[in-house]
């Protein structure tokens, strides 16, 4: 083989070589994207889950059907959200 169709040989694998890497490029691109699209759904789910739950005790404790480990979890729940809103208070304060 020849010097001219080493050269060539190499030069369609390089040229191969640097197609895929653009092709792996834009697929990495493109899952990134679809990444943050499931995560930002996944927030979403978080949250939703989140209020429906605090919906339900809401419902249990106004039916009165509330057992004694939700009524804890439920008063711990309210402790921890008024501590937050008075530290928030306190911040406006400052």
């Amino acid at each position: 083989m020849s010097q001219t169709e080493s050269l060539k040989r190499f030069n369609e694998k390089l040229q191969l070589v640097v197609q895929q890497y653009q092709a792996m490029q834009r697929e990495n691109v493109r899952l990134q994207k679809e990444l943050q699209d499931l995560k930002g759904k996944e927030e979403l789910h978080v949250s939703q889950i989140s209020e429906l739950e605090n919906k339900v005790a809401a419902l249990k404790m106004t039916a009165g059907q509330i057992e004694v480990t939700d009524r804890k979890e439920l008063e711990k729940k309210l402790n921890l959200y008024i501590r937050e809103i008075d530290r928030c208070i306190a911040m406006l304060g400052d």
